[in-house]
């Protein structure tokens, strides 16, 4: 192993690294063409320091002379393709004084980002402009929408699936490459009736797109799939990069496995680090099989190395989270140690419904609050969203802030969308989904009106001067001689810097006109403003902010600002990769753990089995499992006293049991607390009070 670092400061270099991460971070070794390493696989247990290992890997390839332009990094978020990146640099840097902008020439981001990038490219290969625009998910289904009701399908006899759920069986299917009916018989089966409707819809969403030079986020893999099976580009592109390092392997699905398979079929240079236990998003399409699979897809089959030393969570958190985990056939056999003790087990605890579930977790948060541990380093994790309604009304009664992880996205914000599709026309002017949104900007335009100016401007060749010649209304004629002044500036400019603030003094008028809270709206313009300044090309901002956009801060459940300090609720699918001191972990019966909806499917009862370990794993010191005997039906109409019973979850076996202290909340505690609120002995007539005030 140090004959890999033999002409590198060895004794400097990962001396903060334990062996196995060491081994990974410097798998390889020196050869004629540079430094060549065969395919790796990096099992990262979870809280093992798996981004540490891999930045430190992007440091090693630096310091043994790999050109930054020739490794290719592949991860799920941009920031934390950033994040990375900053860490690599700095370790590099600090080591053999590589420059500190070597990472910068990395092509480094997520699938999606590095798809649009090779596209814009290679874009002619595929039958595609160089300027094609890329739709949000929101675009997307508004434009499945549009051809539901032009194909007549919204108005059958039998209801037919809405537009987010058209594009979800539309993404589902291209990303697990599937056939459509066996999408819909595993995933949907509810829309299996309208298997050849569904087909014709996509066949004609297909056409719609490629008409207009659009591409949805599902398209820029697609594409890039197609791209690579044309042996000769698949070459080219793949020897462009002499290391391809993917971060969370076990969440990428059958599509972005075969275009790597493409770009290295013998593996050569390959890294992938994953967690096959934290593999949890089958419902995005992403398959447990990739990253199970990984090392017999090449011959000799792929290096192995396992991080199981944890730096998150103490000991006996650890040892439930391997018995938990111990029941699972098919995996990567794994043993989390920490050199974390601690005195007490981790906590199973029986309560007797919803509301007691709410007065146990209310009770020990504001106790561990009062010994030391901030609110916001506690988590109150749910299988799903509406688990934690009757602890957000208690959180409320008791004025604990709280922040709820799940709002909307920042671009699904109306006026941020309005920004983008102004943007979005002047890059591509076939872009009819923009285009419509931007005409419908003006006073007095509405649908009709603006279909028939595009269907003019299509059939000009989307020559601009005869588009400023439409006869708009009246109550138009200002904003749209304004309106194409402005487009003409956006398309013949040649700095982006600047481009943004002359759109925004276009569009605050129309801003005050249509919405209301022109003002915090406002504010939303001035920071996309201020992001921009971080893009070379409006393109490039236009893009990369419908792929990985920021959340909107008034979308959080709770404001924060009520205080310095608040609690977090968040589902268990979203908590993925965080940690608290504390966690809460809702509901833990079957029915929840394992959800109903996995009922007769092994594969996905294994799955919440690994939804579980998660939740749990996000614990760094205390964590609560929390069992109702009882909680109530929100989404069934139900007449009287809407419960079920919930029985014991199949994953809490004897052996699991053991690991965990158990207890039962006292009924007659979480009684007499309710006693205490509701008073329900005292009558006070509200109404003569009222009157009273104005007598």
């Amino acid at each position: 192993m140090n004959a890999h670092v033999q002409d590198a400061p060895a004794e400097s270099f990962g001396e903060r690294l334990n062996p196995a991460q060491y081994h990974a971070a410097t798998y390889g070794m020196p050869s004629s063409a540079g430094f060549s390493a065969g395919p790796l696989l990096i099992i990262a247990g979870a809280g093992t320091g798996k981004t540490n290992t891999l930045a430190h890997r992007v440091a090693h390839l630096l310091l043994k002379g790999v050109a930054p332009e020739r490794i290719l990094l592949l991860t799920f978020t941009r920031r934390a393709a950033q994040e990375m990146l900053r860490r690599a640099e700095r370790i590099a840097h600090s080591y053999m004084n590589v420059s500190g902008h070597a990472g910068r020439l990395l092509w480094s981001g997520t699938y999606h980002s590095i798809g649009n990038r090779l596209l814009r490219e290679y874009a002619q290969v595929v039958g595609l402009e160089p300027s094609f625009s890329v739709l949000d998910r929101g675009d997307a289904a508004d434009l499945l929408d549009f051809l539901r009701q032009e194909l007549g399908l919204a108005k059958k006899e039998k209801r037919f699936p809405r537009k987010d759920t058209c594009l979800a069986i539309y993404s589902h299917r291209v990303n697990s490459r599937q056939p459509l009916a066996q999408t819909l018989e595993q995933v949907f089966p509810w829309c299996s009736d309208w298997c050849d409707e569904l087909t014709q819809l996509f066949r004609r969403y297909v056409e719609v797109k490629h008409t207009q030079q659009l591409l949805d986020y599902d398209d820029l893999l697609l594409y890039w799939h197609i791209l690579v099976q044309e042996e000769r580009v698949a070459r080219e592109i793949g020897g462009r990069f002499e290391h391809v390092l993917i971060d969370e392997y076990q969440d990428t699905n059958t599509l972005q496995a075969q275009i790597v398979y493409a770009m290295k079929p013998n593996g050569v240079g390959v890294c992938v680090v994953g967690d096959d236990a934290q593999a949890i998003y089958s419902f995005r399409a992403a398959t447990i099989d990739n990253i199970l699979e990984f090392p017999e897809r090449f011959a000799p089959p792929a290096q192995i190395v396992k991080l199981e030393q944890n730096y998150r969570s103490v000991q006996p958190i650890l040892d439930a989270a391997n018995v938990l985990m111990s029941d699972s056939a098919r995996q990567y056999q794994k043993q989390l140690r920490s050199d974390k003790p601690a005195v007490s087990k981790p906590v199973y605890v029986a309560v007797q419904d919803d509301q007691a579930q709410a007065l146990y977790v209310v009770e020990h948060v504001l106790a561990a609050r009062e010994q030391g541990t901030l609110l916001r380093r506690q988590a109150v994790l749910a299988r799903s969203a509406h688990h934690t309604d009757m602890l957000e009304l208690e959180l409320l009664r008791r004025n604990i802030p709280y922040v709820k992880y799940g709002g909307l996205k920042f671009l699904e914000a109306a006026h941020v969308k309005d920004v983008l599709a102004l943007l979005r026309w002047a890059d591509n002017p076939r872009n009819r989904i923009a285009a419509f949104r931007v005409l419908q900007l003006l006073p007095g335009v509405g649908p009709a009106t603006a279909d028939r100016c595009l269907k003019v401007f299509e059939a000009s060749g989307y020559a601009w001067p005869i588009l400023a010649e439409y006869r708009m209304p009246a109550t138009s004629e200002v904003e749209w001689s304004s309106l194409m002044e402005l487009m003409a500036d956006l398309m013949n400019a040649r700095e982006w810097p600047g481009q943004l603030g002359r759109l925004r003094k276009w569009y605050e008028p129309q801003l005050e006109r249509i919405y209301d809270a022109a003002k915090v709206r406002s504010g939303d313009i001035e920071q996309l403003e201020r992001l921009s300044g971080q893009y070379g090309t409006r393109e490039q901002f236009v893009t990369e902010l419908t792929l990985d956009p920021p959340q909107v801060t008034g979308d959080l459940a709770g404001d924060p600002l009520l205080d310095e300090d608040y609690l977090i609720l968040s589902t268990v699918h979203s908590a993925k990769g965080q940690e608290w001191d504390s966690v809460y972990v809702l509901n833990v019966s079957d029915g929840n753990f394992p959800n109903e909806h996995a009922a007769g499917r092994p594969d996905l009862v294994e799955e919440e089995r690994r939804l579980l370990y998660v939740a749990m794993t996000r614990a760094k010191r205390d964590l609560h499992l929390i069992a109702p005997l009882k909680y109530y039906i929100t989404q069934q109409s139900r007449t009287g006293d809407a419960h079920v019973y919930g029985a014991r979850s199949r994953f809490m076996t004897d052996q699991l049991l053991a690991q965990f202290e158990q207890k039962a909340w006292p009924a007659a505690r979480a009684a007499a607390i309710r006693a205490l609120d509701t008073k329900t002995n005292v009558r006070v007539d509200a109404a003569a009070a009222l009157r009273a005030m104005w007598e």
